[in-house]
C-alpha cells in the first residue's frame, strides 16, 4: 500500500506531532508499506531552520525508510497569531502543489494541529480520488479561542468552524487522538463507524537516558539533594506555566523544593521576564534542548509536572509527555482535568492531580510526594506498567494501520 501522509512537523523536530507521526509511519514501512511524508524545512519552534537544511522549495530525503518531501513554507517562531496563520496557508499551498507531482497513493492523510495540513490531504485525496484519513490532534476553533489567541468568535472563527465541521464528514476515516474528540466529531455527523481512537503513546525501552541524575543536575546548576519537579516541552500558551512561578515563589524559603522549566514556545519570554522579576532563585530555565538531552533532563527529576491552562477544552486532551514521564517511572503531578487525568489517576494509577492554575495545591502535591519516597516508587512503577499495557507505539501504530487497510480494503 502507497501511503502519503501530510505533516508540519516531522524530525529532526522533536515535538508530539512530529514524533508521533515518525514512529507511526516507521513501523507502517516495517510492515512492507510505501510511505511518503510532506513537510517543511525543520524549525519548530523557535522559526529558524536547523542545521544541515535549507528552505527550499522541494528537497528530498530518506529516513528510516520513510519518504520525506520537503517543500517552502513562510517560516516564523512559534508565537503571535497572525505570521503563523500565514506559514499554516503557505505549507497548505506548496504541499498541495508538490503532491500533484507524486505518484499516485492508495490513501492520503493529513494531521493536525495544524489544520492546514489536512485541507492539502483533502485536497490531494479529491484530485487523485483517493480515500481520505484525518488524523484529530485538536480541536479547531476552539483550540484558538482556549489559549487566548482570540478573545471571541468572529466572522473569521464561525467561518472555521462550518469548514471543519465540513473536512469531520468528507473524512473517510478519522482517527481522534482520545475519545472526548471522538464524541465531538460524532456530534458533528460523523458515522460513528469511520471513527477509530488510537491515543498517543510511547515504545517501552526505545529511549535510554544517556546522563546520570547527578551530571545533569550539576550540568545546569540544579541543587543535587532537593526534590525537584520538572515541566519539559513547549512552552506554549496553553500550558499556564505562570502556575509553576507562582509556586516557586510561595515556597521560595523551602530549599527542600526546586522547579525546573524546560523548553521554547510562544511564552518563554514572559516567563524569563516573571521569574527575574520576582528573583525566584528555585526555579531553574532551561532553553529547549535536542531530544536525548531533554529526555535526559527528564530522568533527573523527582517527578514530572504536566500543566494546561483552566479552561473545559483541555479536559478533553491527553498531553503527550505523560507517557514519556511513565516510560521513565516518574510520578506525575497533573493540572489538567478530564480525560488525561482519569488515566493518570485512576487508570494507571501513576500521579495525583490538582486543579489547573492552582499553585497553591500544586505545593501541596509537591510536599507530599516529597514526603512519600514509597508512594513515588509506586507511583514510577505503576506508570511503566501502563505504558508495556495500554501505551505500548508499536501497537497503537498497528491498530491504525488496520484501520487504514480496512479502509483502502
Amino acid at each position: 500500500m502507497k501511503i502519503l501522509f501530510f505533516t508540519d512537523n516531522f524530525p529532526p523536530e522533536s515535538n508530539a506531532p512530529a514524533i508521533r507521526t515518525f514512529e507511526h509511519t516507521r513501523e507502517w514501512v516495517k510492515a512492507g508499506h510505501e510511505v511518503t511524508v510532506i513537510t517543511c524545512a525543520p524549525n519548530f519552534p523557535i522559526g529558524k531552520v536547523y542545521e544541515g537544511y535549507s528552505n527550499s522549495f522541494y528537497q528530498t530525503e530518506e529516513i528510516d525508510g520513510i519518504r520525506v518531501v520537503r517543500v517552502w513554507t513562510y517560516i516564523v517562531a512559534n508565537v503571535g497569531s497572525t505570521k503563523r496563520i500565514i506559514d499554516y496557508i503557505s505549507f497548505m499551498v506548496s504541499s498541495s502543489l508538490a503532491a500533484l507531482f507524486l505518484p499516485r497513493p492508495d490513501v492520503v492523510i493529513g494531521t493536525s494541529p495544524q489544520l492546514f495540513a489536512t485541507v492539502a490531504a483533502w485536497l490531494t485525496a479529491k484530485i487523485k480520488r483517493r480515500p481520505f484519513v484525518f488524523e484529530l490532534r485538536d480541536l479547531w476553533p476552539e483550540s484558538i479561542l482556549a489559549v487566548g489567541a482570540m478573545k471571541k468568535k468572529n466572522f473569521a472563527l464561525r467561518w472555521l468552524e462550518r469548514f471543519v465541521s465540513f473536512l469531520y464528514r468528507q473524512a473517510d476515516l478519522l482517527v481522534p487522538v482520545t475519545n472526548s474528540f471522538a464524541r465531538t466529531v460524532e456530534g458533528e455527523g460523523v458515522d460513528p463507524d469511520k471513527i477509530t481512537v488510537i491515543t498517543n503513546g510511547i515504545e517501552p525501552g526505545s529511549h535510554r537516558l544517556t546522563a546520570t541524575r547527578e551530571e545533569i543536575r550539576t550540568r545546569w546548576g540544579i541543587p543535587a539533594d532537593a526534590f525537584v519537579g520538572g515541566f519539559i516541552g513547549t512552552l506554549g500558551m496553553a500550558h499556564g506555566i505562570s502556575t509553576i512561578l507562582e509556586a516557586a515563589e510561595s515556597t521560595r524559603d523551602d530549599a527542600s523544593l526546586h522547579y525546573v522549566i524546560m523548553g521554547n514556545g510562544a511564552d518563554k519570554e514572559q516567563i524569563q521576564s516573571l521569574a527575574r522579576e520576582k528573583q525566584l532563585d528555585n526555579v531553574t530555565l532551561i532553553d529547549g534542548q535536542p531530544r536525548q538531552d531533554a529526555l535526559n533532563v527528564l530522568g533527573a527529576m523527582d517527578v514530572s509536572l504536566v500543566l494546561l491552562k483552566n479552561t473545559p477544552l483541555f479536559e478533553t486532551v491527553i498531553p503527550s509527555k505523560i507517557f514519556e514521564a511513565m516510560e521513565f517511572e516518574k510520578p506525575i503531578i497533573m493540572g489538567v482535568r478530564g480525560e488525561s487525568a482519569d488515566i493518570v489517576v485512576n487508570k494507571a494509577r501513576c500521579g495525583v492531580a490538582f486543579t489547573p492554575e492552582a499553585a497553591d495545591e500544586l505545593v501541596a502535591c509537591m510536599r507530599d510526594l516529597r514526603d512519600d519516597p514509597e508512594k513515588c516508587a509506586e507511583f514510577g512503577a505503576n506508570g511503566r506498567a501502563a505504558v508495556e499495557s495500554d501505551f505500548r507505539r508499536t501497537e497503537l501504530a498497528a491498530r491504525m494501520l488496520q484501520a487504514i487497510e480496512k479502509l483502502v480494503g
